[in-house]
């Protein structure tokens, strides 16, 4: 029997020769795979190639010796920093640790007291926990900063985890806020008689309440900015009150089942790249959009495409002490959508799972139709993002953790939603189209130039969200890749006069799809060895990008 230790190295060597093979351009086939990286020879059984990269490897050796995964990420990032290495290294052998406790499962008694035991746990909480090896094409996908032990588990969506959120009693004039007025998810109530309804406790006169994530409660104490507040009577920690709150896939965000709303909070833990903490323009950001959607700028996205939405993140609070950035006492309120169980992350559908298929594949509609679903899947959640860039310059980060889909009880898809209050890209050609409908001066948006958001929404929508899907049936043995892939090209070519209808030049980005030789793609390891954190760095050097093979070109589509 595999040990769950065994599962956490075989997952993340799958992982780190993804993530080689594509970076170093090296062809994979079924049989063996034979490299060279600094005199030594990597081998490994190649048990399932695929066109997307999604591949299977097995008995992964380096000189005939069993590979261990921290060894493997330093014999393949030679020339790098060594301190990056080094780091990259570290955090490797966490994420195999982390991955191992997963595969594991929480103990006889925290199961027991788990929801799930009881049969309680919803598809949306079900898929947002389903991510036991996180991002199949980076090398340390459960890395957590050190968190470990009672901290691991009451806090990861993998094991269940659970906690009630920390409060701290604020002045009133430390502390920003904004909303969107008339939101139905406040339930008529602003921003701060909120927090206060969810802490479930009243504030003293002329101060706010605003929560935090336990692990940043502890560690906003010790900051300097934070203490001397602290130390001045104008900020008191109350500690933990209220609901037990459920961690999603992100970690950071949380969700309560009889709760109408989510908090999307700060959290300083290093999560694969970045840390978690918001900036000031990422929670305008997310009203921004808000407001935009409120004034129908997406009105022709809306009308073609019905059964696609956008989740609204309403209101925010945070403690910036009026200086130039945040203090990390922050929330952004998000809605809950209606029927919510009806939705699950793209995500936790195709995750694999030890020792079974995803839950993609078990979907009864999958089952039935792979293909029909497939191309359900195009018409409903890809082409919509792509129709909302074509008529507003918007592009959505929508990678598989940010992208929901929604099933009927069969698991057919019955509409699709994006969220994120961060990721949102505007092509610099419509910033002035954007800014007639705000009247503002500028926008919190990235804006950057049209060049560069179509290749980050190259990554996001097709490497890592339809390649995503196509590789997870893959892997499954599900479906066959190819007919998968010619069932997306034959979805996108039908879908491109609409898309030329929503905007100037609006099916551009998909007809480069079908007919470029190479396209751009992410480069995760890479990146690590940057130390980029992608949260604060420039959009245009926020990542490492190679242009690889592109599975789906179409010949005669120009």
């Amino acid at each position: 029997m595999t040990t769950p230790e065994q599962t956490a190295v075989a997952a993340h060597l799958n992982a780190i020769l993804r993530c080689y093979t594509r970076e170093a351009g090296i062809p994979v086939a079924l049989g063996r795979l034979t490299f060279e990286a600094e005199a030594r020879v990597v081998r490994a059984v190649v048990q399932h190639a695929s066109p997307t990269g999604y591949h299977l490897f097995d008995d992964v050796r380096v000189d005939g010796t069993p590979a261990v995964p921290e060894d493997l990420v330093r014999l393949l990032s030679t020339g790098a920093d060594a301190g990056e290495i080094d780091d990259l290294a570290a955090r490797t052998a966490e994420s195999v640790r982390n991955v191992a406790t997963f595969v594991e499962g929480p103990s006889t008694e925290e199961a027991a007291e788990s929801p799930a035991s009881q049969g309680a746990l919803g598809r949306f909480l079900e898929a947002e926990q389903a991510l036991v090896f996180g991002h199949l094409t980076h090398p340390a996908p459960k890395s957590r900063d050190g968190v470990h032990g009672a901290e691991l588990a009451a806090y990861s969506p993998e094991l269940g985890g659970r906690f009630a959120v920390h409060w701290f009693e604020v002045d009133a004039e430390l502390v920003s806020s904004d909303q969107v007025a008339g939101a139905p998810s406040l339930q008529g109530l602003d921003a701060l008689q909120l927090m206060a309804a969810l802490a479930g406790s009243t504030p003293s006169p002329g101060t706010v309440l605003v929560p935090a994530h336990p692990w940043q409660a502890a560690d906003l104490v010790r900051r300097p900015r934070v203490a001397a507040l602290i130390g001045d009577g104008r900020v008191a920690a109350l500690g933990p009150s209220g609901a037990q709150w459920f961690p999603t896939s992100s970690l950071r965000t949380l969700f309560h089942p009889d709760l109408p709303v989510m908090l999307k909070l700060s959290l300083g833990l290093r999560i694969t790249n970045s840390k978690r903490e918001s900036t000031p323009t990422e929670l305008r950001r997310g009203l921004e959009i808000n407001r935009l959607l409120d004034a129908a700028y997406n009105a022709g996205t809306a009308t073609a495409h019905p059964r696609f939405s956008i989740v609204r993140d309403p209101a925010w609070i945070a403690l910036d002490e009026g200086g130039p950035t945040l203090t990390g006492l922050d929330v952004a309120v998000r809605e809950v959508p209606a029927d919510v169980d009806s939705y699950a992350c793209l995500a936790g559908l195709v995750a694999p799972r030890p020792g079974g298929v995803s839950r993609l594949s078990e979907l009864p509609a999958v089952a039935d139709d792979p293909a029909g679903w497939v191309a359900a899947y195009v018409d409903e959640v890809l082409v919509p993002m792509l129709c909302l860039y074509a008529e507003t310059g918007i592009g959505l980060e929508g990678h598989q953790q940010n992208t929901l889909v929604r099933l009927d009880d069969a698991g057919r898809i019955t509409g699709g939603a994006y969220r994120d209050n961060q990721g949102y890209y505007l092509a610099s050609s419509h910033l002035e189209s954007l800014l007639g409908v705000t009247g503002l001066r500028d926008s919190t948006l990235a804006v950057v130039d049209d060049a560069i958001v179509d290749d980050r929404l190259t990554y996001y929508l097709l490497h890592n969200q339809a390649l995503g899907v196509i590789g997870a049936l893959g892997m499954d043995g599900t479906a066959d890749e190819d007919k998968l892939l010619q069932v997306v090209r034959d979805r996108l070519a039908a879908a491109l006069p609409g898309l030329r209808a929503a905007g100037p030049d609006g099916d551009r980005l998909p007809r480069r799809w079908l007919a470029a030789e190479t396209l751009p793609c992410k480069a995760n390891i890479r990146t690590r060895l940057k130390g980029i954190d992608e949260v604060v760095a420039p959009l245009d050097n926020q990542s490492v990008y190679l242009d690889i093979p592109n599975p789906l070109r179409l010949e005669g589509v120009r």
